[in-house]
């Protein structure tokens, strides 16, 4: 999709016209302090150009405002798939040096400081590859996997291909040790600790203006597993964070929301269960119920997956043997 322009009319022999940049933060688009919209300015001295927001106002002749649409259309697509752009890469669109970018295939966005995410390991490739064939994927492993992080990088990814119109992430707020009613503040003051990582890896991927933009339209939608009940989600891709935290009632409620041209991903680690002992976890039940069932592709990350510091990879296998150790005592 093209940048838009809102109107064209003569003017004293000359053509104005307004380019609204669509899609993208048009702060990075100008560049800090401006430096990308004066430089614009320096290679295109016969226009006069005028940056309000996201609008771009040019008056000229014909044949300078064509070159220039076509300059800015090339630098609204480089910082739409990069989160970024440089004035090397302005001067070699304007100069006609570079016609296009290639993402690499294996890219699937790259980071507000244009820092690729793409799979490191055999497993993170392999939820990469069911999200392409399924509907629904359930991606289970333990902390540091990467599995919501690229699950939101996945998700990030169809919104801006306008594959899907929204976003929608959710957790389950379990209560570890606190209260929600002796927490400060009103009810979203109270639930947003529980959805915080969620808010930090969409700041990771899209930058500020543009995901307040977009959380203000409803286009990013986070909300507790709550809040679910009742919906059917639509055109969206749907992530449930910490999944291993849900009831089996919770977790089946959540699954049947499912509406059309939907995918779903439900992540979690069956480890690292807070619900009260004899309460079973939604996300055990769910694996031996639909792990056979046509069209849910299940992906099992371990340690090999683990992208984090170093350290974690110990600390979870530390665990897991004195988890077994536990286990054969009690037999």
């Amino acid at each position: 999709m093209q940048a838009k322009i809102t109107s064209i009319r003569t003017f004293e022999g000359l053509i104005e016209k307004h380019i609204v940049l669509e899609d993208i933060d048009p702060v990075v688009f100008y560049g800090i302090g401006n430096a990308h919209l004066q430089m614009l300015k320096a290679l295109f001295p016969k226009l006069r150009i005028v940056a309000r927001d996201n609008v771009l106002r040019i008056m000229g002749d014909e044949a300078q405002l064509s070159a220039f649409e076509e300059s800015v259309e090339k630098m609204r697509l480089h910082v739409l798939k990069f989160n970024s752009i440089k004035e090397e890469d302005i001067l070699d669109f304007v100069k006609g040096k570079r016609t296009r970018d290639d993402v690499p295939d294996d890219v699937v966005v790259f980071t507000t400081s244009g820092r690729p995410i793409k799979a490191r390991s055999e497993n993170q490739q392999k939820l990469i590859k069911a999200y392409d064939q399924a509907d629904m994927i359930f991606a289970v492993g333990p902390a540091g996997t990467g599995k919501t992080y690229l699950s939101i990088a996945l998700a990030v990814k169809a919104l801006k291909e306008k594959t899907v119109k929204k976003i929608i992430l959710s957790r389950p707020a379990v209560e570890a040790g606190e209260k929600l009613g002796f927490l400060p503040g009103d009810m979203k003051d109270k639930i947003d600790p529980y959805l915080q990582p969620l808010y930090d890896a969409l700041e990771d991927m899209l930058p500020q203006v543009k995901l307040q933009d977009m959380m203000e339209k409803h286009q990013i939608q986070i909300a507790p597993l709550a809040f679910m009940r009742g919906r059917t989600l639509s055109d969206a891709v749907v992530i449930l964070d910490e999944a291993q935290n849900t009831t089996p009632a919770q977790l089946r409620m959540f699954l049947t929301r499912m509406g059309w041209n939907t995918k779903m991903i439900i992540t979690g680690d069956t480890s690292q269960i807070d619900l009260p002992r004899s309460q079973k976890s939604g996300l055990v039940e769910a694996l031996h119920i639909l792990s056979n069932v046509e069209g849910i592709c299940v992906v099992n990350l371990d340690q090999k997956d683990i992208v984090r510091h170093k350290l974690v990879t110990r600390i979870v296998e530390a665990y897991e043997s004195f988890d077994k150790e536990r286990g054969t005592a009690t037999e």
